[in-house]
């Protein structure tokens, strides 16, 4: 214990020295310890800025760099977007070139289909003007036909004195007069089933070349001089195929696909027929889907004794007289009409037997329907009714788009051949039904 007691107190001993000693020398030289601190620490500062300075030096060059680097960028973009420019510039001028001669070529074709269409207009005045011209023209020629009919029956009824035709053209002046027995009037009304055209419509005069004239049809007492056969109608050839319609059933019918191709406002019906049966069956029917009584020469076994309604345009009809069929001879029947002032002929054997006007004037017949012969329809294709049906033959019919003129009429009663311009004639007929028999005859006369 005494040892380590001793070996303590010589440590504290020497502490104590070097502290005291320690002490001293700070005392003595404070100046001489602090300089080389000092510079010490300075030289550290000018190191650390000189590192910083370098530093910010190598960022800004790095900054300059890349904005360097960005400005060439950007020029090559601005040289790059002028070029483009200067290319679009370019193009948009060539495409105000192209526009402007398009322009120029649009409003001169403009002018051009202004110009056009000012010539169609004037053109289509033109027309007009041409087709109200040669309807007047056709009224005239039709009118001069009628006063030839009439002047033709008087030289012959001088002529042939009792053998004169049975149904002739009475002229009265135009004072009231009162039918006797022998004569039949178109302004009649005596069948019970349906009232006349002529009284139903008491705006068509029914008159003939001059209003000034009355017509009444004179009716001889014997019933076999009702027609007189045409003067050389026995030599009528060349007529084309007959068709025979034997009986009354309803599956007799002569059908024609298409019926009609464009709409009609003008028409003329004409055939060579011989009626078998007292009474005038159907002779035609055109049916659509919204009037099946479009155009129709209509007949059954309750109208008068050769009498037959021309349709046209349900319920619009006229009452036509057609004694002259009922004598089992070939007769030449012509039924025209003109929508302009509504006006319509009768020609039977080149003689006109009934006129008239105000019968659907400006109307027009379209097309698209069914047209047949020989059945009156109810229905389109169908319908059909035994006592409207005909029962003989028929020879030679055609339609017209037009009005044929008595000339025309003549020629055909004559046997000279078509008029130009028929729509449809026994040729174009599709389908025949029933006991419809198709024959050929040399000349009429020696047809069944």
């Amino acid at each position: 214990m005494a040892c380590s007691g001793r070996k303590t107190l010589s440590f504290l001993l020497v502490f104590m020295l070097v502290y005291l000693h320690g002490a001293s020398s700070q005392a003595t030289g404070p100046a001489g310890q602090r300089k080389p601190f000092f510079e010490r620490l300075r030289r550290l500062e000018e190191q650390s800025l000189e590192e910083d300075s370098q530093a910010t030096a190598l960022a800004v060059n790095r900054s300059q760099a890349i904005v360097l680097g960005d400005l060439a960028h950007l020029k090559s973009w601005v040289r790059k977007s002028q070029r483009r420019s200067r290319k679009v510039d370019t193009q948009l001028q060539a495409l105000h070139l192209t526009l402007s001669a398009q322009g120029r070529q649009w409003a001169q074709e403009a002018d051009e289909q202004k110009a056009r269409q000012e010539a169609l207009a004037s053109l289509a005045r033109d027309v007009q003007a041409m087709q109200d011209t040669l309807a007047r023209l056709t009224l005239q020629i039709h009118s001069q036909g009628a006063r030839l009919a009439v002047f033709e029956g008087h030289l012959q009824t001088d002529h042939h004195g009792p053998s004169a035709p049975a149904l002739t053209l009475a002229l009265t002046p135009s004072q009231p007069t009162k039918p006797g027995p022998g004569s039949l009037q178109l302004q009649r009304g005596r069948h019970t089933p349906g009232a006349s055209a002529l009284q139903n419509h008491p705006e068509d005069t029914s008159t003939l070349a001059d209003p000034s004239i009355h017509r009444s049809l004179v009716r001889p007492q014997d019933p076999s001089q009702l027609a007189r056969v045409p003067q050389g109608q026995g030599h009528i050839c060349n007529v084309g195929p007959v068709f025979i319609f034997p009986n009354a059933s309803t599956q007799n019918v002569l059908s024609f696909s298409p019926g009609l191709l464009s709409a009609l406002r003008a028409l003329s019906f004409c055939s060579w027929i011989r009626a078998a049966a007292g009474h005038l069956g159907t002779l035609l029917s055109y049916a659509t889907q919204d009037n099946d009584n479009k155009l129709v020469l209509h007949g059954r076994d309750s109208l008068a004794p050769g009498s037959i309604h021309f349709v046209i345009g349900d319920p619009a009809f006229r009452e036509l007289p057609l004694q002259p069929l009922l004598d089992g001879q070939w007769h030449h029947v012509c039924v025209v009409w003109a929508s302009t002032e509504g006006r319509y002929w009768l020609h039977v054997d080149r003689r006109l037997a009934a006129t008239g006007s105000r019968f659907r004037a400006g109307y027009e017949i379209p097309p698209g329907g069914s047209l047949v012969v020989g059945q009156e329809q109810d229905r389109v294709g169908g319908g059909f009714d035994g006592a409207e049906a005909f029962v003989g033959s028929v020879a030679g019919l055609a339609i017209w788009d037009r009005a044929l003129v008595p000339g025309e009429v003549a020629d055909l009663a004559m046997g000279r051949g078509l008029p130009t311009g028929a729509i449809l004639t026994l040729a174009n007929a599709t389908w025949a039904g029933g006991f419809v028999r198709r024959i050929s005859c040399t000349c009429l006369e020696h047809c069944p």
